[in-house]
């Protein structure tokens, strides 16, 4: 079975011109050696997949008849990634949930006018402030010399 089918079929792209796209990329190799769409994937080769910034490792188990259910998959490749690499991936992912929670999508023009309304206040504010400062301070420093 070709690498790109292969990919597809085990459910790690949802397209395969998706896969075959990854593949020119150069983000697929067999056994450390980079691979054509064209490949033949055989049981026991080692499948290295550069995706999300990580790199997945898994050993073919068997080859599939077409692409597989979710829980099938099990029964036709054992995950090798290193715990490291998952770890990588959670950490990534948290820190962009840092800026906005998990499905709170983007701000509404409801909520950018109360965020631009809070921001021009503030900043007038704080000039007019700096400028009577600055006024008081010429003043009495006038009257003392």
């Amino acid at each position: 079975m070709r690498i790109d089918k292969f990919l597809w079929c085990v459910r790690f792209y949802k397209t395969r011109s998706i896969a075959a796209d990854e593949i020119k990329k150069n983000r697929v190799s067999i056994s450390s050696q980079t691979v054509k769409s064209s490949r033949e994937v055989k049981p026991g080769d080692i499948i290295q997949v550069r995706k999300n910034q990580i790199d997945y490792r898994m050993q073919v188990l068997q080859l599939p008849k077409s692409r597989l259910g979710a829980k099938l998959v099990p029964l036709y490749i054992v995950d090798k990634t290193e715990q490291e690499q998952y770890e990588q991936l959670r950490m990534r992912q948290l820190s962009q949930e840092h800026y906005r929670n998990r499905g709170e999508g983007r701000p509404t023009k409801k909520d950018r006018r109360d965020l631009d309304g809070f921001t021009d206040a503030s900043e007038d504010d704080d000039e007019e402030s700096w400028e009577n400062f600055f006024r008081e301070n010429t003043i009495d420093s006038e009257e003392q010399g």
